[in-house]
Protein backbone atom coordinates (compact mmCIF):
# COMPACT_ATOMS: atom_id res chain seq x y z
CA UNK A 1 0.00 0.00 0.00
CA UNK A 2 1.15 2.94 -0.91
CA UNK A 3 2.16 5.68 2.12
CA UNK A 4 1.23 8.83 0.56
CA UNK A 5 -2.31 9.73 0.52
CA UNK A 6 -2.41 10.43 -3.18
CA UNK A 7 -1.03 7.36 -3.60
CA UNK A 8 -3.52 5.63 -1.25
CA UNK A 9 -6.14 7.33 -3.68
CA UNK A 10 -4.79 6.06 -6.92
CA UNK A 11 -4.37 2.92 -5.66
CA UNK A 12 -8.17 2.87 -4.78
CA UNK A 13 -9.19 4.27 -7.70
CA UNK A 14 -7.11 1.55 -10.25
CA UNK A 15 -9.45 -1.15 -8.15
CA UNK A 16 -12.35 0.41 -8.82
CA UNK A 17 -12.13 1.05 -12.34
CA UNK A 18 -10.75 -2.27 -12.89
CA UNK A 19 -13.86 -3.41 -11.29
CA UNK A 20 -15.64 -1.18 -13.77
CA UNK A 21 -14.16 -2.15 -16.75
CA UNK A 22 -14.44 -6.19 -15.64
CA UNK A 23 -18.32 -5.83 -14.85
CA UNK A 24 -18.80 -3.90 -18.30
CA UNK A 25 -16.83 -6.93 -20.36
CA UNK A 26 -19.55 -9.43 -18.07
CA UNK A 27 -22.05 -7.16 -19.19
CA UNK A 28 -21.03 -7.14 -22.86
CA UNK A 29 -22.59 -10.57 -23.59
CA UNK A 30 -25.63 -9.92 -21.47
CA UNK A 31 -27.00 -6.71 -21.35
CA UNK A 32 -26.94 -5.57 -25.37
CA UNK A 33 -26.04 -8.84 -26.99
CA UNK A 34 -28.38 -11.63 -25.23
CA UNK A 35 -31.38 -9.25 -24.61
CA UNK A 36 -33.08 -7.65 -27.48
CA UNK A 37 -32.89 -4.29 -27.02
CA UNK A 38 -35.65 -2.68 -28.66
CA UNK A 39 -37.40 -4.63 -25.94
CA UNK A 40 -35.04 -3.42 -22.75
CA UNK A 41 -35.52 0.40 -24.05
CA UNK A 42 -37.87 1.25 -21.70
CA UNK A 43 -36.40 -0.77 -18.86
CA UNK A 44 -32.85 1.34 -19.53
CA UNK A 45 -35.09 4.56 -19.75
CA UNK A 46 -36.44 4.03 -16.42
CA UNK A 47 -33.00 3.01 -14.88
CA UNK A 48 -31.31 5.85 -16.02
CA UNK A 49 -34.47 8.04 -14.26
CA UNK A 50 -33.38 6.22 -11.42
CA UNK A 51 -29.31 7.04 -11.90
CA UNK A 52 -29.91 10.94 -12.17
CA UNK A 53 -32.44 10.48 -9.02
CA UNK A 54 -29.19 10.43 -6.36
CA UNK A 55 -27.44 13.43 -8.11
CA UNK A 56 -30.56 16.06 -9.24
CA UNK A 57 -32.29 15.39 -5.34
CA UNK A 58 -30.11 13.73 -2.97
CA UNK A 59 -26.99 14.77 -3.94
CA UNK A 60 -28.05 18.63 -2.96
CA UNK A 61 -29.83 17.65 0.12
CA UNK A 62 -27.03 15.26 1.96
CA UNK A 63 -23.64 16.75 0.17
CA UNK A 64 -23.05 19.61 2.33
CA UNK A 65 -23.17 17.05 5.68
CA UNK A 66 -20.85 14.62 3.93
CA UNK A 67 -18.60 18.51 3.02
CA UNK A 68 -18.68 18.79 6.86
CA UNK A 69 -18.53 15.10 8.55
CA UNK A 70 -14.73 13.70 8.73
CA UNK A 71 -14.28 10.49 6.88
CA UNK A 72 -17.51 11.63 4.74
CA UNK A 73 -16.89 11.36 1.28
CA UNK A 74 -13.80 8.89 2.37
CA UNK A 75 -17.08 6.69 4.20
CA UNK A 76 -18.34 6.92 0.31
CA UNK A 77 -15.11 5.61 -1.08
CA UNK A 78 -15.88 2.37 0.73
CA UNK A 79 -19.52 2.44 0.57
CA UNK A 80 -19.11 2.17 -2.92
CA UNK A 81 -16.88 -0.16 -2.99
CA UNK A 82 -18.84 -2.53 -0.42
CA UNK A 83 -22.03 -2.11 -2.47
CA UNK A 84 -20.48 -3.40 -5.70
CA UNK A 85 -18.49 -5.96 -4.36
CA UNK A 86 -21.55 -7.74 -3.01
CA UNK A 87 -23.75 -6.41 -6.12
CA UNK A 88 -20.63 -8.11 -8.33
CA UNK A 89 -21.68 -11.73 -6.52
CA UNK A 90 -25.30 -11.73 -6.89
CA UNK A 91 -24.69 -10.47 -10.52
CA UNK A 92 -22.47 -13.85 -11.39
CA UNK A 93 -26.26 -15.72 -11.67
CA UNK A 94 -27.76 -13.16 -13.41
CA UNK A 95 -25.03 -12.99 -16.06
CA UNK A 96 -24.90 -16.51 -16.63
CA UNK A 97 -28.45 -17.00 -16.59
CA UNK A 98 -29.33 -13.76 -18.38
CA UNK A 99 -31.98 -13.27 -15.53
CA UNK A 100 -34.30 -9.87 -15.52
CA UNK A 101 -32.40 -9.61 -12.48
CA UNK A 102 -29.80 -8.14 -14.40
CA UNK A 103 -30.94 -4.42 -15.42
CA UNK A 104 -31.94 -3.13 -12.05
CA UNK A 105 -28.81 -4.73 -10.39
CA UNK A 106 -26.71 -3.09 -13.68
CA UNK A 107 -28.32 0.21 -13.25
CA UNK A 108 -27.41 0.00 -9.36
CA UNK A 109 -23.86 -0.95 -10.15
CA UNK A 110 -23.98 2.15 -12.24
CA UNK A 111 -25.39 4.52 -9.40
CA UNK A 112 -22.87 2.97 -6.83
CA UNK A 113 -19.99 3.94 -9.88
CA UNK A 114 -20.98 7.47 -10.25
CA UNK A 115 -21.22 8.20 -6.66
CA UNK A 116 -17.62 7.30 -6.12
CA UNK A 117 -16.63 9.52 -9.15
CA UNK A 118 -18.15 12.01 -6.84
CA UNK A 119 -16.43 11.53 -3.71
CA UNK A 120 -13.52 10.96 -5.89
CA UNK A 121 -13.49 14.61 -7.25
CA UNK A 122 -13.89 16.10 -3.59
CA UNK A 123 -11.04 13.77 -1.89
CA UNK A 124 -8.37 14.29 -4.71
CA UNK A 125 -8.03 18.21 -3.47
CA UNK A 126 -7.30 17.29 0.14
CA UNK A 127 -4.36 14.38 -0.81
CA UNK A 128 -2.39 17.26 -3.00
CA UNK A 129 0.26 19.38 -1.46
CA UNK A 130 -1.24 22.71 -3.25
CA UNK A 131 -3.62 23.93 -5.90
CA UNK A 132 -0.52 23.71 -8.87
CA UNK A 133 -0.51 19.58 -7.80
CA UNK A 134 -4.18 19.08 -8.62
CA UNK A 135 -4.50 18.99 -12.33
CA UNK A 136 -1.75 17.09 -12.29
CA UNK A 137 -3.22 14.56 -9.75
CA UNK A 138 -6.41 14.44 -11.99
CA UNK A 139 -4.29 13.62 -15.10
CA UNK A 140 -2.74 11.25 -13.12
CA UNK A 141 -5.80 9.95 -11.90
CA UNK A 142 -6.94 9.44 -15.40
CA UNK A 143 -4.28 7.80 -17.14
CA UNK A 144 -3.45 5.10 -14.13
CA UNK A 145 -7.93 4.43 -14.84
CA UNK A 146 -6.79 3.75 -18.21
CA UNK A 147 -3.82 1.04 -17.49
CA UNK A 148 -5.90 -0.15 -14.66
CA UNK A 149 -9.26 -0.86 -17.71
CA UNK A 150 -6.58 -2.47 -20.00
CA UNK A 151 -4.89 -4.58 -17.07
CA UNK A 152 -8.23 -6.30 -16.22
CA UNK A 153 -9.35 -6.35 -19.78
CA UNK A 154 -6.47 -9.53 -20.10
CA UNK A 155 -7.44 -11.60 -17.47
CA UNK A 156 -11.17 -10.57 -18.07
CA UNK A 157 -10.69 -11.37 -21.88
CA UNK A 158 -9.18 -14.90 -20.84
CA UNK A 159 -11.95 -15.58 -18.36
CA UNK A 160 -14.49 -14.73 -21.14
CA UNK A 161 -13.89 -17.32 -22.88
CA UNK A 162 -14.74 -19.86 -20.13
CA UNK A 163 -18.12 -17.55 -19.46
CA UNK A 164 -19.30 -14.43 -18.23
CA UNK A 165 -20.19 -15.34 -14.30
CA UNK A 166 -16.24 -15.86 -14.37
CA UNK A 167 -15.58 -12.13 -15.29
CA UNK A 168 -18.04 -10.55 -12.73
CA UNK A 169 -16.43 -12.97 -10.15
CA UNK A 170 -13.00 -11.34 -10.58
CA UNK A 171 -14.89 -8.00 -10.18
CA UNK A 172 -15.99 -8.84 -7.38
CA UNK A 173 -12.89 -9.84 -6.16
CA UNK A 174 -11.41 -6.18 -7.76
CA UNK A 175 -13.91 -4.39 -5.65
CA UNK A 176 -13.07 -6.60 -2.43
CA UNK A 177 -9.88 -4.64 -2.59
CA UNK A 178 -11.06 -1.60 -3.37
CA UNK A 179 -12.83 -1.71 -0.02
CA UNK A 180 -9.58 -2.89 1.70
CA UNK A 181 -7.69 0.62 -0.11
CA UNK A 182 -10.68 2.73 0.37
CA UNK A 183 -9.89 2.29 4.24
CA UNK A 184 -6.59 3.51 4.20
CA UNK A 185 -7.33 6.85 2.65
CA UNK A 186 -7.23 9.61 4.75
CA UNK A 187 -10.34 10.60 6.91
CA UNK A 188 -10.47 13.95 6.46
CA UNK A 189 -12.95 17.34 6.55
CA UNK A 190 -14.02 17.95 2.69
CA UNK A 191 -15.08 21.54 4.19
CA UNK A 192 -15.57 22.51 7.75
CA UNK A 193 -18.38 25.08 7.50
CA UNK A 194 -20.65 25.91 5.00
CA UNK A 195 -19.89 28.43 1.73
CA UNK A 196 -19.62 31.58 2.04
CA UNK A 197 -20.73 34.31 0.35
CA UNK A 198 -17.48 35.13 -1.04
CA UNK A 199 -17.20 31.56 -2.68
CA UNK A 200 -20.40 31.37 -3.85
CA UNK A 201 -19.88 34.44 -5.85
CA UNK A 202 -16.42 32.83 -6.95
CA UNK A 203 -18.46 29.71 -8.24
CA UNK A 204 -21.14 31.87 -9.98
CA UNK A 205 -18.76 34.10 -11.72
CA UNK A 206 -18.93 34.72 -15.39
CA UNK A 207 -15.85 32.77 -16.45
CA UNK A 208 -16.76 29.15 -13.86
CA UNK A 209 -20.12 29.02 -15.22
CA UNK A 210 -19.09 29.38 -19.18
CA UNK A 211 -16.39 26.89 -18.74
CA UNK A 212 -19.07 24.52 -16.53
CA UNK A 213 -21.36 25.27 -19.24
CA UNK A 214 -19.37 23.35 -21.88
CA UNK A 215 -18.41 20.78 -19.80
CA UNK A 216 -21.98 20.04 -18.96
CA UNK A 217 -22.36 19.68 -22.91
CA UNK A 218 -19.66 17.55 -23.66
CA UNK A 219 -20.44 15.18 -20.51
CA UNK A 220 -23.84 14.84 -22.13
CA UNK A 221 -22.48 14.33 -25.40
CA UNK A 222 -20.34 11.32 -23.85
CA UNK A 223 -23.50 9.80 -22.13
CA UNK A 224 -25.39 10.24 -25.72
CA UNK A 225 -22.45 8.49 -27.65
CA UNK A 226 -22.35 5.72 -24.59
CA UNK A 227 -25.55 4.46 -25.56
CA UNK A 228 -26.55 5.45 -29.33
CA UNK A 229 -22.82 3.29 -30.18
CA UNK A 230 -24.40 0.30 -27.35
CA UNK A 231 -27.64 -0.09 -29.81
CA UNK A 232 -25.76 0.97 -32.83
CA UNK A 233 -23.36 -2.16 -31.87
CA UNK A 234 -26.24 -4.43 -31.21
CA UNK A 235 -27.85 -3.47 -33.97
CA UNK A 236 -30.50 -1.63 -32.84
CA UNK A 237 -30.96 1.10 -34.98
CA UNK A 238 -35.21 0.44 -35.19
CA UNK A 239 -36.81 -1.52 -37.70
CA UNK A 240 -37.30 -0.23 -40.96
CA UNK A 241 -40.10 1.74 -41.45
CA UNK A 242 -43.44 0.35 -41.41
CA UNK A 243 -44.30 1.72 -45.10
CA UNK A 244 -41.28 -0.95 -46.60
CA UNK A 245 -43.09 -3.78 -45.19
CA UNK A 246 -46.73 -2.12 -46.28
CA UNK A 247 -45.51 -0.45 -50.19
CA UNK A 248 -44.59 -4.59 -50.59
CA UNK A 249 -47.61 -5.76 -49.45
CA UNK A 250 -49.60 -3.69 -51.81
CA UNK A 251 -47.20 -3.99 -54.63
CA UNK A 252 -47.62 -8.00 -54.53
CA UNK A 253 -50.76 -7.79 -55.81
CA UNK A 254 -49.85 -5.80 -59.02
CA UNK A 255 -46.04 -7.30 -59.76
CA UNK A 256 -44.24 -10.28 -58.17
CA UNK A 257 -42.34 -8.54 -54.93
CA UNK A 258 -43.49 -10.52 -51.64
CA UNK A 259 -42.54 -9.00 -48.27
CA UNK A 260 -39.13 -10.21 -46.67
CA UNK A 261 -38.12 -10.69 -43.42
CA UNK A 262 -35.82 -7.64 -42.99
CA UNK A 263 -38.46 -5.27 -43.91
CA UNK A 264 -40.38 -6.02 -40.92
CA UNK A 265 -37.41 -6.87 -38.29
CA UNK A 266 -34.00 -4.78 -37.70
CA UNK A 267 -30.81 -6.29 -39.14
CA UNK A 268 -28.31 -8.29 -37.27
CA UNK A 269 -26.23 -6.59 -34.99
CA UNK A 270 -22.42 -6.72 -36.04
CA UNK A 271 -19.78 -9.10 -34.66
CA UNK A 272 -19.30 -9.29 -30.79
CA UNK A 273 -15.44 -7.84 -31.80
CA UNK A 274 -16.64 -4.43 -32.65
CA UNK A 275 -17.70 -4.09 -29.03
CA UNK A 276 -14.03 -4.04 -28.23
CA UNK A 277 -12.63 -1.74 -31.12
CA UNK A 278 -14.87 0.99 -29.64
CA UNK A 279 -13.85 0.02 -26.29
CA UNK A 280 -10.36 0.29 -26.99
CA UNK A 281 -10.60 3.78 -28.96
CA UNK A 282 -12.89 5.12 -26.04
CA UNK A 283 -9.90 3.77 -23.09
CA UNK A 284 -7.01 5.30 -25.37
CA UNK A 285 -8.63 8.30 -26.03
CA UNK A 286 -9.65 9.05 -22.44
CA UNK A 287 -5.29 8.23 -21.82
CA UNK A 288 -4.48 10.78 -24.48
CA UNK A 289 -6.12 13.02 -23.24
CA UNK A 290 -5.27 13.80 -19.76
CA UNK A 291 -1.56 13.14 -21.09
CA UNK A 292 -1.81 16.14 -23.37
CA UNK A 293 -3.36 18.33 -21.65
CA UNK A 294 -1.43 19.47 -18.47
CA UNK A 295 1.56 19.59 -21.60
CA UNK A 296 -0.87 22.43 -23.48
CA UNK A 297 -1.85 24.07 -20.27
CA UNK A 298 1.80 25.02 -19.56
CA UNK A 299 1.56 26.76 -23.11
CA UNK A 300 -1.65 27.88 -23.35
CA UNK A 301 -4.65 29.25 -21.27
CA UNK A 302 -7.48 27.16 -19.76
CA UNK A 303 -10.11 28.63 -22.38
CA UNK A 304 -8.02 27.52 -25.23
CA UNK A 305 -8.02 24.14 -23.71
CA UNK A 306 -11.47 23.70 -23.19
CA UNK A 307 -12.39 25.50 -27.09
CA UNK A 308 -10.14 23.02 -28.21
CA UNK A 309 -11.97 20.11 -26.60
CA UNK A 310 -15.27 21.78 -27.68
CA UNK A 311 -13.43 21.88 -31.26
CA UNK A 312 -12.63 18.10 -31.45
CA UNK A 313 -16.12 17.43 -30.35
CA UNK A 314 -17.57 18.57 -33.29
CA UNK A 315 -15.43 16.91 -35.27
CA UNK A 316 -15.82 13.88 -33.73
CA UNK A 317 -19.52 14.60 -35.22
CA UNK A 318 -18.49 15.06 -38.50
CA UNK A 319 -16.15 12.19 -38.46
CA UNK A 320 -18.86 9.95 -37.34
CA UNK A 321 -20.95 11.04 -40.17
CA UNK A 322 -18.21 11.17 -43.06
CA UNK A 323 -16.70 7.44 -42.49
CA UNK A 324 -19.62 5.31 -41.10
CA UNK A 325 -19.71 1.97 -40.01
CA UNK A 326 -17.11 0.62 -37.82
CA UNK A 327 -14.15 2.97 -38.93
CA UNK A 328 -16.84 5.78 -37.90
CA UNK A 329 -18.23 4.55 -34.78
CA UNK A 330 -14.11 3.99 -33.74
CA UNK A 331 -13.16 7.64 -34.45
CA UNK A 332 -16.68 9.04 -32.44
CA UNK A 333 -15.53 7.24 -29.30
CA UNK A 334 -11.59 8.21 -29.79
CA UNK A 335 -12.70 11.54 -30.80
CA UNK A 336 -15.45 12.35 -27.87
CA UNK A 337 -13.08 10.86 -24.88
CA UNK A 338 -10.01 12.61 -25.75
CA UNK A 339 -12.86 15.97 -25.93
CA UNK A 340 -14.26 15.00 -22.40
CA UNK A 341 -10.63 14.17 -21.09
CA UNK A 342 -9.08 16.69 -21.64
CA UNK A 343 -12.07 19.31 -21.02
CA UNK A 344 -12.06 18.20 -17.87
CA UNK A 345 -8.28 19.06 -17.41
CA UNK A 346 -9.04 22.42 -18.34
CA UNK A 347 -12.14 22.97 -15.90
CA UNK A 348 -10.68 21.99 -13.63
CA UNK A 349 -8.14 24.55 -14.07
CA UNK A 350 -10.25 26.85 -14.92
CA UNK A 351 -12.10 26.64 -10.90
CA UNK A 352 -8.72 26.60 -9.58
CA UNK A 353 -7.65 30.14 -11.09
CA UNK A 354 -11.26 32.01 -10.74
CA UNK A 355 -11.84 30.74 -7.41
CA UNK A 356 -9.11 30.75 -5.22
CA UNK A 357 -10.92 31.47 -2.20
CA UNK A 358 -13.56 28.31 -3.03
CA UNK A 359 -13.22 24.96 -1.14
CA UNK A 360 -12.06 22.85 -4.01
CA UNK A 361 -13.23 19.28 -2.57
CA UNK A 362 -17.02 20.86 -2.05
CA UNK A 363 -16.87 22.96 -5.24
CA UNK A 364 -15.61 19.76 -7.57
CA UNK A 365 -17.99 17.10 -5.87
CA UNK A 366 -21.36 19.61 -6.83
CA UNK A 367 -19.87 20.15 -10.03
CA UNK A 368 -19.12 16.85 -10.51
CA UNK A 369 -22.67 15.74 -9.21
CA UNK A 370 -24.27 17.95 -11.64
CA UNK A 371 -22.04 16.90 -14.88
CA UNK A 372 -23.24 13.36 -13.77
CA UNK A 373 -26.84 14.69 -14.27
CA UNK A 374 -26.20 16.01 -17.52
CA UNK A 375 -24.38 12.60 -18.56
CA UNK A 376 -27.53 10.68 -17.87
CA UNK A 377 -29.47 13.44 -19.78
CA UNK A 378 -27.44 12.81 -23.16
CA UNK A 379 -28.03 9.32 -22.43
CA UNK A 380 -31.25 9.47 -22.12
CA UNK A 381 -31.75 10.50 -25.56
CA UNK A 382 -30.53 7.54 -27.86
CA UNK A 383 -32.49 5.23 -25.35
CA UNK A 384 -35.97 6.81 -25.97
CA UNK A 385 -35.45 7.42 -29.86
CA UNK A 386 -33.87 4.88 -31.93
CA UNK A 387 -31.18 6.15 -34.03
CA UNK A 388 -28.86 5.38 -36.35
CA UNK A 389 -25.13 6.23 -36.09
CA UNK A 390 -24.77 8.93 -38.49
CA UNK A 391 -28.02 10.46 -37.22
CA UNK A 392 -26.37 10.35 -33.48
CA UNK A 393 -22.80 12.10 -35.23
CA UNK A 394 -24.86 14.54 -36.95
CA UNK A 395 -26.62 15.23 -33.24
CA UNK A 396 -23.42 15.33 -31.62
CA UNK A 397 -21.72 17.54 -33.88
CA UNK A 398 -24.73 20.12 -33.70
CA UNK A 399 -25.13 20.07 -29.61
CA UNK A 400 -20.97 20.20 -29.95
CA UNK A 401 -21.33 23.30 -32.35
CA UNK A 402 -24.21 25.08 -30.55
CA UNK A 403 -21.70 24.55 -27.34
CA UNK A 404 -18.79 25.58 -28.66
CA UNK A 405 -20.79 29.10 -29.86
CA UNK A 406 -22.08 29.89 -26.43
CA UNK A 407 -18.69 29.35 -24.54
CA UNK A 408 -16.47 31.34 -27.16
CA UNK A 409 -19.59 34.70 -26.87
CA UNK A 410 -18.99 34.03 -23.42
CA UNK A 411 -15.28 34.00 -23.01
CA UNK A 412 -15.39 36.95 -24.97
CA UNK A 413 -17.82 38.91 -22.80
CA UNK A 414 -15.66 37.98 -20.06
CA UNK A 415 -13.09 39.74 -21.46
CA UNK A 416 -14.74 42.69 -22.38
CA UNK A 417 -16.47 43.14 -18.75
CA UNK A 418 -19.78 41.82 -19.94
CA UNK A 419 -22.44 39.39 -18.64
CA UNK A 420 -21.93 36.44 -21.07
CA UNK A 421 -25.11 35.11 -22.99
CA UNK A 422 -27.20 32.30 -21.23
CA UNK A 423 -29.64 30.22 -22.35
CA UNK A 424 -32.86 30.77 -19.60
CA UNK A 425 -33.65 28.13 -17.25
CA UNK A 426 -36.79 26.26 -16.98
CA UNK A 427 -37.43 28.73 -14.40
CA UNK A 428 -36.55 31.78 -16.29
CA UNK A 429 -39.07 30.64 -19.34
CA UNK A 430 -41.98 29.62 -16.97
CA UNK A 431 -41.92 33.48 -15.36
CA UNK A 432 -41.60 34.96 -18.67
CA UNK A 433 -44.82 33.01 -20.19
CA UNK A 434 -46.29 34.13 -16.86
CA UNK A 435 -46.04 37.49 -17.16
CA UNK A 436 -46.63 37.58 -21.01
CA UNK A 437 -50.12 36.01 -20.05
CA UNK A 438 -50.41 38.62 -17.14
CA UNK A 439 -49.85 41.44 -19.64
CA UNK A 440 -52.29 40.21 -22.28
CA UNK A 441 -55.18 40.10 -19.42
CA UNK A 442 -54.05 43.44 -18.49
CA UNK A 443 -54.60 44.63 -21.83
CA UNK A 444 -57.79 43.27 -22.52
CA UNK A 445 -59.00 44.76 -19.22
CA UNK A 446 -58.17 48.18 -20.16
CA UNK A 447 -59.52 47.79 -23.73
Amino acid sequence: MSRTPFGRLAVTHVLSVAGDALVAMALAGSLFFDVDPSGARWRIALYLVFTMAPFAVVGPLIGPAMDRARGGHQLMLVGSAIGRALLAVLMVSAVANDSLLLFPEAFLMLVLAKGYQVAKAAIVPTVVHSDAELVEANSKLQLLSGLGGFAAGIPGAILLLIGAGHVMALAAVAFTAAVIAAMYVPRTTVATEPAGTEEKAELRSAGVLTSASAMGTLRAIVGFVTFLLAFALRGDTGPPPSGTALGRLVGSRFVDERVQVADVFAPVGPPAWHFGVIVAMSVAGGLLGAAVSPLLRRRFPEEYLLAVAVGLAVVAGGAGFLLGGLAGQAALALLVAVAASSAKQAFDAVVQRDAPDANRGRSFARFESRFQVAWVLGAFIPVVVPMPTRLGSVFVGLAATAAGALYLAGTSAVRRGQQPPRIPTVRQVGSNVRRSVSDRRARRQTD
